[in-house]
């Protein structure tokens, strides 16, 4: 199986080590960074205790009870319902696994995160796409949804806030949309990575909603991609079952060295998220009166939630020229062409703290200008 070239990840591994080397990172869909000794920190001595005692052996496949029902009180739901996993992308791959048989297809947002289609590619399934088009504000639809689901289709991915635009599915849309695909007996994952960070209003969790299988990590809203923790929220025992056997023959499971950081973490999840919250809010109110200035040249949606923006070029012209131009001046972003839109870019504006954030910018002005 010839996959597709991961042209997101080769573009930002080529600048690890750029001359002059790259000083602010606005490529990253992550949050601000943490180190271990802050996570220890959380838990006043209990975590480095538990570490030191802790024997280096293997996790539970499904992982610990302890990190599940943590990952369980985050979305409300029994933690029966929650199978471990190495990051939202391997929960992604197991789904795609244990999906259908090849010749069935999937049906992906388009624009979406690149990985997704490979993974369900590498399963030999089919790909079938609906659009968030720029021209509806990138909204999600029910109806646009739908109307790339047929017979051959298994599974249904939402993302929602959604990876690279920052629009937001709202709930009732999605449970109408959950309601209609289990009438066809297909199953709807809905992508939560960047859930809890959102702009114009919250948005509930998708866990507890029938016919829906929810996907979530600690790496993007959690702030914490090191630790390499995902899940996935099942209320179908069978389904889980399947997962969790596909698991034992992929990874078998995780470390439980980081099981135990994520489930402090998850514990104390709303310092992190307080943490990023305030950072992102003060960089996209920064970003917006960047895209402001340059409106002659630029142009975006704003987004709704999560850490991404994905402004374009106004003359629809390929914007690598321009984000090797911002490379060079020590500011990292992403064109679009890893999602087939290349005369867009991606910006991340929850890693960087504001005063770094706003130096990016200042000098991603002075390029363009």
């Amino acid at each position: 199986m010839q996959l597709p070239v991961p042209r997101l990840g080769q573009w930002m591994s080529s600048f690890d080590h750029a001359t002059p080397p790259i000083r602010y990172n606005l490529a990253s869909s992550t949050g601000p960074s943490w180190t271990f000794g802050e996570l220890l920190a959380l838990d006043a001595g209990g975590l480095r205790a538990e570490l030191e005692s802790m024997t280096v052996s293997y996790a539970p496949a499904g992982g610990t009870a302890r990190l599940r029902q943590q990952i369980a009180h985050l979305h409300d739901v029994d933690p029966d319902w929650v199978v471990v996993t190495t990051g939202a992308s391997e929960a992604l791959l197991l789904l795609m696994c244990v999906a259908g048989e090849a010749g069935s297809s999937v049906v992906l947002p388009s624009p979406g995160y690149p990985a997704t289609e490979a993974m369900a590619l590498a399963h030999g399934l089919s790909i079938r796409t609906y659009r968030l088009d720029v021209t509806q504000g990138f909204r999600h639809s029910k109806s646009e949804v739908l109307s790339a689901v047929d017979s051959s289709t298994r599974l249904v991915v939402v993302n929602s806030p959604h990876n690279p635009t920052g629009s937001v599915m709202r709930a009732t849309e999605l449970r109408s949309l959950a309601a209609e695909l289990s009438d066809r007996s297909i199953p709807l994952v809905s992508d939560e990575v960047f859930h809890r960070l959102y702009f114009a209003g919250d948005e509930p969790s998708a866990a507890s909603t029938p016919g829906v299988i929810v996907v979530g990590d600690m790496s993007k809203c959690l702030s914490l991609p090191g630790l390499r923790i995902g899940w996935v929220i099942d209320a179908d025992a069978r389904r889980r079952e399947r997962v969790l056997e596909a698991r034992e023959h992929f990874s078998l499971s995780s470390s439980p060295l980081m099981e135990a950081f994520a489930t402090t973490a998850l514990r104390e999840h709303p310092r992190l998220l307080t943490r990023l919250a305030q950072g992102a809010r003060a960089n996209l109110g920064a970003l917006e009166q960047f895209v402001q200035s340059f409106r002659t040249r630029l142009d975006w949606i704003k987004p709704e939630g999560g850490t991404l923006a994905f402004p374009w070029l106004t003359d629809g012209s390929d914007s690598t020229p321009m984000c090797t131009s911002w490379a060079k001046a020590g500011v990292l972003t992403a064109p679009g062409d890893s999602y087939g839109m290349p005369a867009h870019f991606r910006v991340g504006f929850g890693y960087a703290e504001p005063r770094d954030f706003n130096a990016a910018l200042d000098l991603m002005a002075a390029v363009l200008r």
